[in-house]
């Protein structure tokens, strides 16, 4: 019963569209941010590596390397402050999660790119 109604004040606040990306997708997350009453558009690029949760507490994690530095941020799908993610390019992944790649440094950080015809 109570899953029940969880489910539907979740409805509500859930996108129409959600975007589509896979794991091993390197995308263009759009982040609104609010300065003092200014609001403007952060855009954090790198590779999905891994998604977890399900409904409005769908998370996805983003890797990228910045000045030899490996960066992650973890966003929730569902937040009205994702303006929008792009997909750059589609990877070849065979795993759920790609922690693999935090060891990894230069060229080796690199997937394979699904080509579609």
């Amino acid at each position: 019963m109570s899953q029940q109604i969880l489910d539907l004040v979740e409805s509500g606040c859930l996108k129409e569209e959600p975007p589509f990306f896979e794991i091993g997708d390197t995308v263009d997350v759009h982040t609104r941010i609010m300065e003092g009453d200014k609001e403007r558009i952060q855009i954090f690029n790198g590779t999905v590596i891994a998604r977890s949760g399900s409904g409005t507490r769908e998370m996805f994690t983003v890797r990228r390397v910045v000045g030899g530095e490996g960066v992650e941020r973890k966003f929730p799908l569902q937040s009205p402050r994702i303006a929008k993610v792009e997909v750059k390019r589609r990877g070849i992944v065979r795993r759920a999660k790609l922690y693999f790649l935090r060891d990894r440094i230069g060229k080796a950080v690199r997937l394979k790119e699904r080509r579609f015809d």
